[in-house]
């Protein structure tokens, strides 16, 4: 009991550490890179749980001794950066491995973020097998053990064969006992997460790989409110195209941008994979403002009011700043959804500057619990 009280303490410390340093890990790719099966490695400074040391007994009692009111306690030992080179190791920080759930859990307390209710919609049925009771008969696998040997036990008490001297205990087929069961189909929420990106020549590495890290929060979350995900990449200049996840990130692109193209492809790839009343769908996109033409805008426009927003729970713009985006395109996002943001609204819109605007990008993303 001691050891699980001092493993919850540790944990709650560590958990602590985490949120007073959450702007720090996710404006990070390090996390991305310690990424295990469910479960990342974050580096912390050294924890040590308080605890009582008792020193030597060089001076009698508290405060006694040689000295003045504001003489520094630890007179005449060296201070940090003081002394000549040593061979001894110094402090470490440490490793901890946090599961992703838990990671996301600390994400949604430190943006208050609202639990997602999903539209009901349903599209996988997992089957659960839950035991429930004893049988006489079954398969070998399913023996009960422990109930076999008490009904054999009790049988060889009650006809007198049962010897305390010599306690051997040998079931027949009428003591075996099996474990029943059920089959129960649970139904699980579906989701499908669309991100869209502009890799038109003006988009960078840092560009890149802001969008990353938000993806990577993004998935992080979305993953603890749905037991089924699937996660579609779109990249885009003048010509879009689906790719995996690793093009999505690493690509190299140059060219205009038409960003209607995107839409298209993704309203496609809707229309042919996830049907409105089974799945939740999700859409992010990531520019950095620039449009090809004021038609092309219009285009896009029409295709979020008549397809996409019809079709999905939120859809989400992410302006990232580049010094050659000339940033039209959020503008005249704000302006055709004025309201964006509102209660009822699936519109989501948000600049994110640099990777200190991740945080708040994903509290408004994820803020309405849609």
């Amino acid at each position: 009991m001691k050891m699980e009280t001092d493993v919850n303490r540790f944990r709650r410390i560590v958990r602590g550490r985490i949120k007073e340093n959450l702007k720090r890990y996710i404006s990070s790719g390090e996390l991305i890179g310690r990424q295990g099966n469910k479960q990342v490695t974050i580096p912390l400074p050294r924890i040590d749980l308080p605890r009582f040391q008792f020193g030597g007994n060089q001076q009698k009692g508290v405060g006694q001794g040689e000295g003045e009111p504001g003489d520094p306690l630890n007179k005449g030992q060296p201070q940090p950066g003081e002394g000549e080179a040593g061979k001894d190791a110094g402090e470490h920080g440490m490793d901890v491995d946090v599961s992703l759930d838990e990671l996301a859990d600390i994400l949604a307390e430190e943006l208050q973020l609202p639990r997602i209710e999903d539209k009901g919609k349903k599209n996988v049925h997992s089957k659960k097998y839950r035991y429930h009771g004893v049988l006489r008969t079954g398969p070998e696998s399913l023996r009960n053990f422990k109930r076999t040997y008490k009904e054999a036990l009790k049988r060889q008490i009650s006809v007198g064969d049962y010897d305390p001297n010599n306690p051997t205990i040998v079931p027949i087929k009428e003591d075996k006992r099996f474990r029943s069961f059920k089959v129960e189909e649970k139904p699980e929420a579906s989701a499908a997460i669309i991100y869209m990106m502009d890799v038109s020549g003006s988009m960078g590495d840092e560009q890149k790989e802001i969008v990353r890290l938000t993806s990577f929060w993004l998935d992080t979350w979305l993953k603890r409110n749905y037991d089924n995900l699937d996660t579609r990449y779109i990249i885009h200049d003048a010509v879009a195209r689906e790719v995996d996840e690793q093009t999505f990130y690493h690509t190299k692109e140059s060219g205009g941008t038409l960003i209607s193209s995107a839409y298209k492809l993704c309203d496609k790839i809707i229309k042919e994979n996830y049907p409105i009343d089974e799945w939740n769908v999700y859409l992010f996109h990531f520019s950095d403002g620039d449009n090809w033409s004021g038609n092309d805008t219009n285009e896009c426009m029409q295709l979020l009011d008549t397809s996409l927003l019809p079709s999905s729970n939120l859809f989400c713009y992410g302006q990232v700043e580049s010094r050659y985006g000339s940033g039209q395109f959020l503008k005249d996002l704000e302006k055709h959804y004025p309201n964006a943001g509102g209660e009822d609204n699936v519109v989501v819109m948000h600049q994110i500057k640099d990777r200190d605007g991740i945080m708040g990008a994903l509290k408004a993303f994820l803020g309405k619990g849609k």
